[in-house]
């Protein structure tokens, strides 16, 4: 797999806005995931909960730790343009979560807010990992005390025997908050609604050359 899949500076813009989409999508999909079975995969789990603690990261495929730990996101992402998506809330919740992310980076009291809240647990995730239920309860009250109140809300549906679960929740509210972050680095990067009527042709052959 190609880790640098173009050399134009216009072919590697669109290249790395289609990682932080890939990194939106995989982050959703595991949302999906807990939401229905209360459960998580645990490695895509760490990618989308580590990438929340690597502010300063050189380069988009490093806040993911690497285009390998995309390549979910990247084939849900080519699914969709190709109209081969089997879960069709999944393109919903990524729009919600696109508009939620406009309205917290124009509040900047909030963005503060969330920084220094990410900032206050990331010691803890360094000692005992990303995904520890310490970690999780603090990421995602973070969120229910910052995103959870902007409109509108992104609404996630489940099966209500885990969604009534505290600890599924919060882990919920976590990735959740990996998925605004995922949307601030892709906006970051100059993506906009319009590189999906705009740019799909060119976004497909990024993703066809990242997973060939």
């Amino acid at each position: 797999m190609s880790s640098t899949p173009s050399a134009s500076p216009a072919s590697k813009t669109i290249s790395e806005r289609v990682l932080a989409l890939a990194g939106l999508v995989q982050a959703l999909a595991q949302v999906r995931r807990i939401a229905d079975t209360g459960q998580a995969n645990a490695a895509v789990l760490g990618t989308a909960l580590d990438s929340v603690f690597r502010i300063d990261a050189s380069s988009p495929a490093q806040v993911y730790g690497g285009v390998e730990a995309l390549r979910p996101g990247l084939v849900l992402l080519r699914d969709y343009f190709v109209r081969e998506t089997k879960d069709e809330q999944l393109p919903r919740l990524a729009l919600a979560v696109m508009q939620l992310e406009r309205r917290f980076v124009r509040d900047h009291d909030m963005a503060q807010r969330v920084q220094a809240g990410i900032l206050a647990q990331s010691g803890a995730a360094e000692r005992l990992g990303s995904g520890h239920p310490d970690v999780l309860a603090g990421l995602g009250g973070l969120y229910a005390e910052t995103l959870s109140h902007l409109r509108p809300r992104v609404l996630v549906q489940g099966n209500p025997h885990y969604l009534g679960q505290a600890s599924v929740v919060a882990e919920v509210r976590a990735v959740l908050l990996a998925a605004v972050r995922s949307a601030v680095l892709w906006r970051q990067l100059g993506g906009s609604l319009w590189d999906f009527l705009l740019r799909r042709r060119d976004m497909i052959a990024a993703l066809n050359r990242y997973l060939d």
